[in-house]
């Protein structure tokens, strides 16, 4: 769905005849492949406001599969949550990490408008922050919904608390605690310093 027009008819070309030219090359090159493609837009859209080729999408749309948002299918969520925690603990070289029956409600609860890279993210921020080895509902930082079913007004008091606890959990190590936010380290040293954080001043209160 993001691929330039300019891309896109050489993919097209690739794909019907089966061979493409090599950048300074002088002879095309024959390839046999199977492709395996996948978009968050809506193509049918974008063909129609004519950012996609249409023939492209035919091309691509041999066997559509169409999965689901996380929202549309909770009972997936506890399995993914066993799956990211023993995922980290390899990584992290540490003992897996539990999780409480009413966390997992918490987490099947939520409405995920990021699918499951945001429960990715919400599983690894909070194996950093726990301070038990079991993952409990205060160990979550979730975006409220108001009526409309967007963020609601306290999102910066969520942010904040939520980059406070992360920095506490990484002993104030901005270059780590950047890396659990998703964010840069020049991103997250203007926050502390908008918010009038040191760890010190923080610590006392």
């Amino acid at each position: 769905g993001d691929v330039p027009p300019s891309m896109q008819v050489k993919l097209l070309r690739a794909l019907q005849e089966q061979e493409f030219e090599r950048v300074g090359g002088e002879a095309p090159i024959k390839v046999n492949v199977r492709v395996v493609s996948a978009t968050n837009k809506d193509l049918d859209a974008e063909v129609a406001a004519g950012r996609f080729r249409q023939d492209l999408f035919f091309r691509l749309h041999v066997l559509p599969v169409k999965l689901p948002p996380l929202r549309e299918r909770r009972e997936d969520i506890p399995l993914l949550v066993n799956y990211f925690l023993a995922k980290f603990a390899r990584e992290q070289s540490s003992a897996p990490k539990s999780i409480s029956s009413s966390a997992v409600k918490l987490l099947e609860k939520y409405h995920w408008p990021g699918n499951v890279r945001e429960l990715e993210n919400a599983i690894e921020r909070a194996m950093v922050v726990a301070q038990e080895p079991e993952l409990r509902e205060h160990d979550f930082i979730l975006k409220p919904r108001n009526h409309n079913g967007t963020a609601s007004k306290s999102l910066e008091e969520i942010e904040k608390a939520h980059i406070l606890r992360v920095l506490e959990g990484c002993g104030w190590n901005q270059t780590r605690a950047a890396e659990v936010l998703g964010i840069d380290r020049v991103t997250l040293h203007h926050k502390i310093k908008r918010y009038g954080w040191s760890r010190s001043t923080v610590a006392s209160r």
